[in-house]
């Protein structure tokens, strides 16, 4: 048995490429144009449809979020926004998406920290370290990792601290802190071994944060306080709001109960079970926060709670791995719309379960569920899209999402407990979370 690629293999491998007229075909139109274009099934392109039975009202313009990754805050936001549009009668409206991201560096760098002094006993080349160390303050979030900044730090309009380069751009940002954030690693494990108080540790830890903060403060500006917020309504009505703080404005113009939404996965991996809660190990922001915690069900449990959030008028927050069968200028989700399996002439036939365990799917990315269409029994045919992707995409920044690809490729939404059965609200409250290791597929952020 060969274990090396030998002449005569590449020979034949080559014969039957020379051979094979589809191809050549495939090859010619590759080498020049885009797969997802080439690959689109044109029985089913016809067929994109961007009319719902069921939408929310409120919908308002789409953002974008750049070259960022912070799509878990920017869906965030938005589903704050309606809430507050509704309440003052508002056409448009965007909430800081610096601010959140200025917070949620600070938080993730002080985590990031007492993780390393926790994991001092671990080698420097040992799995854990190196997983601390690969992206400390990466852009993604998690759903608690959401509310716990929100809980602590509150939200402030757009104009009271807009977009920066850097914000919108935030490789090089993320890259700088860490660099520094890799350094005060090793300077606390070293400390740590020459027997440090632990006054001293934590008076090094706050040196160290203070630096992060400045960094901060240069890339992204510092954040406000208190701050007045006035705008018009739709019928051009004046409206003031004076000595406003960022916890207020949330508690009085936003006013929704975070602590009302539950987290619901869809994972059908082997090693995991339904009607069971999940946390993962190193993962969060805020250290006094919350822990991320998942209640993990059939996919059919997601999919009834959704349509009724929406058909009560609630939007959906949810994540995704929305590379995945996207075509992104049609702004449409879709596992029929691509005929990848004749294109290249040989079939992918994983299935959910398998991507996952395989690393071929994970959560990437976090959006808001507006809409639903149901077909004459109730069931659904496809979602309306919310993205932060910038409107020139889909229907003004709308995307479609197919209810088959809901089942391949979605993972988890936030909905109202209200929306469930008693039985899982049970669960999610009183379960015992199960710990997964920082690596596991569902501690994946949405960037």
């Amino acid at each position: 048995m060969d274990k090396s690629i030998t002449k005569k293999m590449i020979n034949n491998y080559q014969e039957e490429c020379n051979s094979n007229v589809k191809l050549k075909l495939s090859r010619n139109a590759a080498t020049h144009n885009e797969i997802t274009d080439l690959a689109m099934d044109w029985d089913e392109f016809r067929k994109i449809d961007h009319s719902f039975s069921e939408t929310i009202s409120g919908e308002m313009k789409i953002t974008n979020q750049k070259s960022s990754g912070r799509c878990w805050g920017f869906a965030g936001l938005n589903l704050f926004r309606v809430y507050l549009g509704r309440k003052h009668n508002i056409r448009n409206f965007e909430f800081s998406q610096t601010y959140f991201m200025f917070w949620d560096k600070l938080e993730k760098s002080n985590y990031f920290l007492n993780s390393i002094i926790s994991t001092a006993d671990s080698s420097w080349n040992s799995r854990i370290i190196m997983h601390l160390l690969e992206n400390p303050i990466q852009d993604g979030g998690q759903w608690d990792m959401w509310v716990n900044l929100i809980n602590k730090y509150g939200v402030v309009p757009k104009s009271e601290m807009p977009e920066t380069y850097q914000s919108s751009r935030s490789m090089r940002m993320n890259r700088m802190i860490t660099r520094k954030l890799r350094e005060f690693a090793k300077e606390l494990r070293e400390a740590l071994k020459s027997k440090i108080s632990e006054q001293g540790l934590f008076n090094m830890k706050n040196d160290m944060l203070n630096i992060v903060y400045k960094m901060l403060v240069i890339h992204l500006g510092a954040p406000p306080n208190k701050f007045t917020w006035q705008i018009r309504d739709k019928k051009k009505n004046f409206l003031r709001f004076e000595n406003l703080t960022p916890q207020s404005f949330f508690s009085k113009h936003v006013g929704i109960y975070l602590s009302d939404l539950v987290c619901l996965i869809n994972c059908p991996m082997s090693d995991k079970s339904y009607k069971k809660v999940y946390s993962v190990e190193h993962l969060g922001n805020v250290i006094e926060g919350q822990p991320i915690r998942y209640l993990n069900t059939k996919i059919e449990i997601l999919k009834k709670a959704a349509i009724q959030s929406i058909k009560n008028d609630d939007p959906v927050w949810f994540g995704c791995d929305v590379g995945k069968y996207l075509h992104r200028s049609h702004g449409v989700m879709d596992t029929d719309l691509f005929a990848f399996d004749l294109f290249y002439d040989t079939q992918f036939t994983m299935d959910k379960a398998t991507r996952l365990e395989y690393g071929e799917s994970k959560m990437t990315h976090a959006m808001l569920f507006t809409g639903v269409d149901l077909d004459l029994n109730g069931n659904p045919v496809k979602w309306r899209v919310e993205n932060s992707w910038g409107d020139r995409n889909g229907e003004k920044g709308f995307y479609i999402m197919s209810d088959k690809w809901f089942d391949e490729f979605l993972y988890e939404v936030v909905v109202d407990k209200k929306y469930l059965d008693d039985e899982y609200v049970k669960l999610y409250e009183k379960e015992e979370a199960q710990l997964l290791p920082p690596w596991d597929p569902m501690g994946a952020l949405a960037k």
